[in-house]
């Protein structure tokens, strides 16, 4: 796809802009996942994870922020950069930024299952049939009790409550789902199954035009 999503994240620093809100959204859930985390060691996976800013702000800034080993992988050189410079800034010593490609399987193998897991700035950009692809991942990309955290416009036609209905074919249940009339729906599901094991060498996704 070809996207320059270094200009993309320009519309984080606007306010009142609904890629704004939906940051301010997704940090909430990311601490909410924290704080109902159970005690001990935590990981968190970040696919796609641009600029770092959905979660390491948060880390920076939770008092279990000390206790999450964290990978966040993303492709494009410039984001990539930003993201492990703010690592570093925040002093956040267990967090890693990978330049790589987040749809293989294979980055993430030795750290999952993990307990948070996001999926934001994915769904608009991919076939139904990957949408349907990486829930399915998301089973073996999270742990028993872990958390989801995804993203998805709203635009005709609306697959928002399908993407519902998928998590919960995977033994997710709701947490949190924004309404309707927010135009960047931002939606939670915890895994109440067991993971499955995370197959090596897959493509999960494919970004498409």
């Amino acid at each position: 796809m070809d996207s320059d999503w270094y200009a993309w994240h320009a519309d984080y620093d606007d306010p009142d802009s609904p890629l704004s809100h939906r940051l301010a959204e997704v940090r909430r859930l990311v601490g909410a996942a924290l704080d109902q985390a159970p005690a001990g060691p935590l990981r968190a996976v970040s696919l796609c994870a641009g600029q770092g800013r959905d979660l390491i702000p948060v880390l920076a800034e939770h008092p279990r922020g000390v206790d999450v080993t964290a990978r966040l992988v993303e492709l494009d050189p410039r984001n990539a950069d930003l993201a492990a410079g703010a690592v570093r800034a925040a002093g956040l010593t267990r967090v890693e930024v990978v330049r790589d490609d987040a749809a293989r399987t294979d980055v993430w193998a030795d750290l999952v299952p993990a307990e948070i897991v996001l999926v934001c700035g994915l769904f608009g950009n991919m076939t139904d049939a990957d949408v349907r692809a990486v829930v399915r991942h998301c089973r073996q990309l999270c742990a028993t009790g872990g958390t989801v955290v995804w993203t998805r416009h709203r635009g005709a036609p609306d697959l928002v409550p399908t993407i519902c209905d998928w998590f919960a074919e995977e033994d997710f249940a709701l947490l949190s789902l924004t309404g309707p009339a927010i135009s960047s729906a931002v939606g939670a599901h915890r895994l109440t199954g067991r993971p499955r094991p995370l197959p090596s060498g897959v493509t999960m996704f494919e970004f498409v035009r």
